[in-house]
Protein backbone atom coordinates (compact mmCIF):
# COMPACT_ATOMS: atom_id res chain seq x y z
CA UNK A 1 0.00 0.00 0.00
CA UNK A 2 1.36 3.20 -1.06
CA UNK A 3 -1.29 6.28 0.38
CA UNK A 4 -2.40 6.88 3.72
CA UNK A 5 -6.29 6.05 2.42
CA UNK A 6 -5.32 2.61 1.98
CA UNK A 7 -4.40 2.30 5.50
CA UNK A 8 -7.87 3.67 6.43
CA UNK A 9 -10.00 1.38 4.00
CA UNK A 10 -13.02 0.72 6.32
CA UNK A 11 -13.81 -2.52 4.66
CA UNK A 12 -10.71 -3.61 4.63
CA UNK A 13 -10.73 -2.59 8.61
CA UNK A 14 -13.62 -4.42 9.33
CA UNK A 15 -12.50 -7.95 7.57
CA UNK A 16 -9.00 -7.40 9.76
CA UNK A 17 -11.44 -6.86 12.75
CA UNK A 18 -13.30 -10.16 11.84
CA UNK A 19 -10.85 -12.15 11.44
CA UNK A 20 -9.28 -10.85 15.15
CA UNK A 21 -12.30 -11.60 16.82
CA UNK A 22 -12.64 -14.99 15.30
CA UNK A 23 -9.23 -15.65 17.27
CA UNK A 24 -10.56 -15.00 20.07
CA UNK A 25 -9.52 -18.36 22.57
CA UNK A 26 -9.37 -16.49 25.81
CA UNK A 27 -11.76 -15.34 28.54
CA UNK A 28 -9.90 -11.82 27.99
CA UNK A 29 -7.03 -10.20 26.44
CA UNK A 30 -5.43 -6.74 27.95
CA UNK A 31 -3.66 -5.07 24.90
CA UNK A 32 -1.90 -2.18 26.45
CA UNK A 33 -0.83 0.75 24.19
CA UNK A 34 1.87 3.28 25.23
CA UNK A 35 2.07 6.16 22.84
CA UNK A 36 -0.46 8.84 22.97
CA UNK A 37 -0.63 9.19 18.88
CA UNK A 38 -1.81 5.15 19.09
CA UNK A 39 -4.92 6.16 21.79
CA UNK A 40 -5.78 9.13 19.83
CA UNK A 41 -6.05 7.16 16.53
CA UNK A 42 -7.76 4.46 18.19
CA UNK A 43 -10.53 6.76 19.87
CA UNK A 44 -10.58 8.49 16.47
CA UNK A 45 -11.36 6.07 14.30
CA UNK A 46 -13.47 3.85 16.51
CA UNK A 47 -11.72 0.53 16.68
CA UNK A 48 -12.60 -0.73 20.11
CA UNK A 49 -16.20 -0.75 18.63
CA UNK A 50 -15.30 -3.36 15.94
CA UNK A 51 -13.47 -5.54 18.30
CA UNK A 52 -14.87 -8.45 20.64
CA UNK A 53 -15.48 -7.41 24.02
CA UNK A 54 -13.22 -9.79 25.63
CA UNK A 55 -10.40 -7.69 23.85
CA UNK A 56 -9.58 -4.44 26.16
CA UNK A 57 -7.27 -1.94 24.73
CA UNK A 58 -6.33 0.01 27.51
CA UNK A 59 -4.47 3.67 26.98
CA UNK A 60 -0.90 3.60 29.13
CA UNK A 61 2.02 6.15 29.99
CA UNK A 62 1.87 7.25 26.66
CA UNK A 63 1.19 11.04 26.77
CA UNK A 64 4.77 12.56 27.64
CA UNK A 65 3.46 15.61 29.21
CA UNK A 66 0.98 13.80 31.42
CA UNK A 67 3.77 11.53 32.96
CA UNK A 68 6.11 15.07 33.73
CA UNK A 69 6.15 14.56 37.88
CA UNK A 70 4.48 17.04 39.43
CA UNK A 71 7.71 17.98 41.35
CA UNK A 72 8.90 19.03 38.40
CA UNK A 73 6.44 21.40 37.50
CA UNK A 74 6.04 23.36 40.56
CA UNK A 75 10.25 23.82 40.35
CA UNK A 76 9.54 25.00 36.56
CA UNK A 77 7.41 27.38 38.51
CA UNK A 78 9.61 28.73 40.79
CA UNK A 79 12.28 29.31 38.30
CA UNK A 80 10.23 31.17 36.52
CA UNK A 81 9.70 33.84 39.00
CA UNK A 82 13.19 34.47 38.16
CA UNK A 83 13.14 37.98 36.59
CA UNK A 84 15.95 37.36 34.88
CA UNK A 85 14.97 33.90 33.34
CA UNK A 86 12.93 33.53 30.01
CA UNK A 87 11.38 29.69 30.51
CA UNK A 88 10.58 27.93 26.98
CA UNK A 89 8.66 24.95 26.78
CA UNK A 90 5.87 23.24 24.23
CA UNK A 91 2.52 24.68 24.21
CA UNK A 92 0.75 21.95 26.35
CA UNK A 93 2.94 22.52 29.02
CA UNK A 94 1.50 25.68 29.64
CA UNK A 95 -1.74 24.39 30.69
CA UNK A 96 -0.47 21.46 32.71
CA UNK A 97 -1.95 22.33 36.64
CA UNK A 98 0.10 21.43 39.11
CA UNK A 99 0.17 22.20 43.23
CA UNK A 100 1.14 26.06 42.67
CA UNK A 101 -0.54 26.72 40.01
CA UNK A 102 0.13 26.16 36.18
CA UNK A 103 2.77 28.36 33.78
CA UNK A 104 0.06 29.85 31.69
CA UNK A 105 -1.32 31.65 34.88
CA UNK A 106 2.35 32.49 36.22
CA UNK A 107 2.62 33.81 32.60
CA UNK A 108 -0.77 36.05 33.32
CA UNK A 109 0.70 37.23 36.33
CA UNK A 110 4.02 38.63 34.63
CA UNK A 111 6.47 35.87 34.22
CA UNK A 112 8.02 35.49 30.71
CA UNK A 113 7.60 32.17 29.88
CA UNK A 114 7.36 31.30 25.93
CA UNK A 115 6.05 28.91 24.03
CA UNK A 116 8.20 26.94 21.06
CA UNK A 117 8.51 23.81 19.20
CA UNK A 118 11.79 22.73 19.11
CA UNK A 119 14.38 22.65 22.28
CA UNK A 120 16.09 24.60 18.53
CA UNK A 121 13.34 27.63 18.79
CA UNK A 122 14.99 28.18 22.35
CA UNK A 123 18.20 28.41 21.52
CA UNK A 124 17.23 31.10 18.88
CA UNK A 125 15.65 32.93 21.80
CA UNK A 126 18.88 32.53 23.61
CA UNK A 127 21.17 33.98 20.65
CA UNK A 128 18.47 36.90 20.23
CA UNK A 129 18.27 37.90 23.99
CA UNK A 130 21.75 38.06 25.55
CA UNK A 131 20.32 39.93 28.33
CA UNK A 132 18.54 36.71 29.65
CA UNK A 133 18.36 33.37 30.81
CA UNK A 134 17.01 30.79 28.22
CA UNK A 135 15.58 27.37 30.32
CA UNK A 136 13.85 25.48 28.06
CA UNK A 137 11.79 22.91 29.61
CA UNK A 138 12.83 19.86 27.84
CA UNK A 139 9.88 17.11 28.24
CA UNK A 140 9.18 14.39 25.91
CA UNK A 141 10.45 10.82 24.89
CA UNK A 142 12.95 9.52 22.78
CA UNK A 143 11.27 10.86 20.10
CA UNK A 144 11.95 14.54 20.97
CA UNK A 145 15.12 14.05 23.24
CA UNK A 146 17.48 14.14 19.80
CA UNK A 147 16.59 17.78 18.92
CA UNK A 148 17.13 18.64 22.36
CA UNK A 149 20.69 16.97 22.57
CA UNK A 150 21.17 18.63 19.01
CA UNK A 151 20.58 22.24 21.20
CA UNK A 152 22.95 21.55 23.65
CA UNK A 153 25.90 20.51 21.47
CA UNK A 154 25.18 24.10 19.58
CA UNK A 155 25.14 25.64 22.41
CA UNK A 156 28.19 24.50 23.81
CA UNK A 157 30.08 24.81 20.33
CA UNK A 158 28.75 28.51 19.87
CA UNK A 159 29.46 29.34 23.36
CA UNK A 160 26.22 30.58 24.33
CA UNK A 161 26.40 31.45 28.00
CA UNK A 162 22.41 32.09 28.23
CA UNK A 163 21.48 28.69 27.34
CA UNK A 164 20.23 25.97 29.54
CA UNK A 165 18.07 22.45 29.68
CA UNK A 166 15.54 21.30 32.45
CA UNK A 167 15.21 17.73 31.42
CA UNK A 168 12.69 15.57 31.80
CA UNK A 169 13.28 13.34 28.74
CA UNK A 170 12.40 9.29 29.84
CA UNK A 171 12.35 6.04 27.52
CA UNK A 172 9.62 3.72 26.73
CA UNK A 173 11.61 0.25 27.46
CA UNK A 174 12.18 0.95 30.70
CA UNK A 175 8.13 1.85 31.49
CA UNK A 176 7.24 -1.34 29.89
CA UNK A 177 9.14 -3.21 32.03
CA UNK A 178 7.67 -1.40 35.02
CA UNK A 179 4.14 -2.22 33.45
CA UNK A 180 4.62 -5.76 32.90
CA UNK A 181 5.66 -6.75 36.16
CA UNK A 182 2.77 -4.94 37.81
CA UNK A 183 0.50 -7.84 38.84
CA UNK A 184 -2.73 -5.63 39.46
CA UNK A 185 -2.34 -5.26 35.36
CA UNK A 186 -2.04 -8.31 34.26
CA UNK A 187 -1.52 -7.56 30.52
CA UNK A 188 -1.49 -9.63 27.49
CA UNK A 189 0.74 -7.79 25.07
CA UNK A 190 2.03 -4.28 23.98
CA UNK A 191 0.93 -2.03 20.85
CA UNK A 192 4.56 -0.27 21.00
CA UNK A 193 4.74 3.48 19.77
CA UNK A 194 6.02 4.63 16.15
CA UNK A 195 7.53 7.47 17.01
CA UNK A 196 9.87 6.36 19.36
CA UNK A 197 10.71 3.14 17.16
CA UNK A 198 11.80 5.34 14.01
CA UNK A 199 14.74 6.77 16.74
CA UNK A 200 15.30 2.99 19.12
CA UNK A 201 14.08 0.82 16.18
CA UNK A 202 13.44 -3.16 17.08
CA UNK A 203 16.75 -3.30 18.69
CA UNK A 204 16.04 -0.86 21.14
CA UNK A 205 13.58 -2.67 22.85
CA UNK A 206 15.37 -6.20 22.76
CA UNK A 207 17.14 -6.15 26.42
CA UNK A 208 13.27 -5.19 27.79
CA UNK A 209 11.52 -7.55 25.51
CA UNK A 210 14.04 -10.88 27.45
CA UNK A 211 12.75 -9.33 30.63
CA UNK A 212 8.44 -8.49 29.49
CA UNK A 213 7.98 -11.62 28.23
CA UNK A 214 4.84 -10.28 26.52
CA UNK A 215 3.75 -9.92 22.70
CA UNK A 216 5.00 -6.66 22.08
CA UNK A 217 4.50 -5.66 18.28
CA UNK A 218 5.64 -2.00 17.00
CA UNK A 219 2.89 -0.67 15.29
CA UNK A 220 2.03 2.81 12.94
CA UNK A 221 -0.81 5.03 13.57
CA UNK A 222 -3.49 3.97 10.80
CA UNK A 223 -6.28 1.95 11.56
CA UNK A 224 -4.99 -0.99 9.58
CA UNK A 225 -1.41 -0.44 10.87
CA UNK A 226 -3.12 -1.13 14.72
CA UNK A 227 -5.54 -3.52 13.86
CA UNK A 228 -2.73 -5.24 12.16
CA UNK A 229 -0.37 -5.80 15.37
CA UNK A 230 -3.49 -6.17 17.21
CA UNK A 231 -4.04 -9.74 15.29
CA UNK A 232 -0.56 -10.72 15.85
CA UNK A 233 -0.52 -9.82 19.80
CA UNK A 234 -3.68 -12.01 20.05
CA UNK A 235 -1.99 -14.88 17.84
CA UNK A 236 0.89 -14.82 19.90
CA UNK A 237 -1.35 -14.37 23.13
CA UNK A 238 -3.28 -17.40 22.86
CA UNK A 239 -0.09 -19.46 22.48
CA UNK A 240 2.00 -17.67 24.99
CA UNK A 241 4.36 -16.34 22.95
CA UNK A 242 6.37 -13.87 23.81
CA UNK A 243 7.43 -12.16 20.65
CA UNK A 244 8.75 -9.21 19.51
CA UNK A 245 8.08 -7.70 16.35
CA UNK A 246 8.18 -4.74 14.08
CA UNK A 247 4.67 -4.40 11.87
CA UNK A 248 5.69 -0.58 11.09
CA UNK A 249 8.63 -1.43 8.73
CA UNK A 250 7.73 1.13 5.94
CA UNK A 251 8.93 3.85 8.86
CA UNK A 252 11.06 2.07 11.12
CA UNK A 253 14.14 -0.14 11.12
CA UNK A 254 15.42 -2.48 13.16
CA UNK A 255 18.03 -0.69 14.12
CA UNK A 256 16.51 2.76 14.84
CA UNK A 257 17.96 5.49 13.45
CA UNK A 258 22.27 5.35 14.11
CA UNK A 259 22.80 9.17 14.14
CA UNK A 260 20.07 10.07 16.81
CA UNK A 261 21.23 7.37 19.05
CA UNK A 262 24.77 8.54 18.54
CA UNK A 263 24.11 12.10 19.61
CA UNK A 264 21.96 10.73 22.63
CA UNK A 265 24.43 8.64 24.02
CA UNK A 266 26.66 11.31 23.47
CA UNK A 267 25.07 14.39 25.57
CA UNK A 268 22.39 11.90 28.17
CA UNK A 269 23.17 8.94 30.23
CA UNK A 270 20.10 7.35 32.27
CA UNK A 271 18.96 7.85 35.58
CA UNK A 272 16.41 6.95 37.79
CA UNK A 273 12.99 9.05 36.79
CA UNK A 274 9.44 9.79 38.57
CA UNK A 275 6.53 8.84 36.43
CA UNK A 276 2.98 10.55 37.43
CA UNK A 277 1.39 6.81 38.46
CA UNK A 278 3.85 5.19 38.03
CA UNK A 279 6.34 6.21 40.71
CA UNK A 280 10.39 6.11 40.14
CA UNK A 281 11.38 3.55 37.48
CA UNK A 282 15.35 2.94 37.19
CA UNK A 283 17.31 4.50 34.47
CA UNK A 284 14.44 5.53 32.78
CA UNK A 285 15.03 9.22 32.44
CA UNK A 286 17.78 10.89 30.57
CA UNK A 287 20.21 12.99 32.52
CA UNK A 288 22.50 15.83 30.93
CA UNK A 289 26.39 14.54 31.29
CA UNK A 290 28.75 16.20 32.98
CA UNK A 291 30.59 17.18 29.88
CA UNK A 292 27.26 19.38 29.30
CA UNK A 293 27.15 20.78 32.53
CA UNK A 294 26.51 24.20 32.26
CA UNK A 295 23.92 24.08 30.32
CA UNK A 296 22.54 22.14 33.03
CA UNK A 297 19.49 24.04 34.61
CA UNK A 298 19.38 21.79 37.59
CA UNK A 299 23.02 22.68 37.84
CA UNK A 300 23.16 26.14 37.22
CA UNK A 301 19.93 27.01 39.50
CA UNK A 302 20.66 24.11 41.94
CA UNK A 303 17.50 22.49 41.17
CA UNK A 304 15.98 20.05 43.77
CA UNK A 305 12.34 18.40 42.80
CA UNK A 306 10.79 17.26 46.02
CA UNK A 307 8.31 14.19 46.27
CA UNK A 308 5.51 13.63 43.17
CA UNK A 309 2.03 13.95 43.56
CA UNK A 310 -0.43 12.20 42.14
CA UNK A 311 -2.95 15.14 41.95
CA UNK A 312 -5.39 13.45 44.00
CA UNK A 313 -6.05 16.75 46.20
CA UNK A 314 -7.36 18.01 43.15
CA UNK A 315 -10.16 15.23 42.21
CA UNK A 316 -8.10 14.03 39.63
CA UNK A 317 -7.66 10.49 38.67
CA UNK A 318 -4.71 11.25 36.10
CA UNK A 319 -2.11 8.69 37.76
CA UNK A 320 -4.60 5.65 37.92
CA UNK A 321 -5.18 6.33 33.79
CA UNK A 322 -1.78 6.59 32.79
CA UNK A 323 -1.44 3.52 34.50
CA UNK A 324 -4.41 1.85 33.23
CA UNK A 325 -6.38 0.77 36.40
CA UNK A 326 -9.09 3.11 35.55
CA UNK A 327 -10.47 4.39 32.68
CA UNK A 328 -11.12 7.92 31.80
CA UNK A 329 -15.01 7.11 32.95
CA UNK A 330 -13.60 5.96 36.41
CA UNK A 331 -13.20 9.58 37.24
CA UNK A 332 -16.07 11.61 38.84
CA UNK A 333 -14.69 14.67 37.69
CA UNK A 334 -14.98 13.41 34.05
CA UNK A 335 -16.44 15.59 31.67
CA UNK A 336 -18.20 17.03 34.70
CA UNK A 337 -16.18 19.47 36.10
CA UNK A 338 -12.89 18.81 33.79
CA UNK A 339 -12.72 18.93 30.28
CA UNK A 340 -10.01 20.55 28.02
CA UNK A 341 -11.14 23.78 28.51
CA UNK A 342 -11.05 23.40 32.19
CA UNK A 343 -8.53 20.60 32.60
CA UNK A 344 -7.69 19.01 36.50
CA UNK A 345 -5.02 17.43 35.05
CA UNK A 346 -2.37 16.67 32.45
CA UNK A 347 -4.20 13.93 31.03
CA UNK A 348 -7.43 16.51 29.58
CA UNK A 349 -4.88 18.85 28.39
CA UNK A 350 -2.45 17.13 25.65
CA UNK A 351 -3.97 15.69 22.51
CA UNK A 352 -1.92 12.70 23.19
CA UNK A 353 -3.72 12.53 26.60
CA UNK A 354 -6.06 9.81 27.58
CA UNK A 355 -8.43 11.49 29.15
CA UNK A 356 -8.74 14.21 25.91
CA UNK A 357 -8.98 11.58 23.36
CA UNK A 358 -11.85 9.92 25.48
CA UNK A 359 -13.54 13.34 25.78
CA UNK A 360 -13.17 14.17 22.16
CA UNK A 361 -14.36 11.36 20.48
CA UNK A 362 -16.87 9.99 23.32
CA UNK A 363 -16.24 6.63 23.13
CA UNK A 364 -14.97 4.37 25.82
Amino acid sequence: MKYVDEYRDARKVKKLADLINSQVEKPAYKIMEVCGTHTNSIHRFGLKALLSDKIDLISGPGCPVCVTSDGYLCCALDLAKNKNVIIATYPDMLRVPAKNGSLETARSLGADIRSVNSALDALDLARADSGKEIVFLAVGFETTAPGTAVALKMAKKEKIKNFSVYSAHKTIPAALMALASDKDLRLDGFLLPGHVSAVIGLKGYRAAARKIKLPSVIAGFEPLDIMFAVYRIIQAANINKPILENAYSRIVRDNGNPRAIKILKEVFVQKDSIWRGLGTIKKSGLDIKPAFRYFDARFRFGIKEGSDSDMSYRGCECASVLKGNITPQGCRYFGKGCDPEKPKGPCMVSREGTCRAYFEYKQG
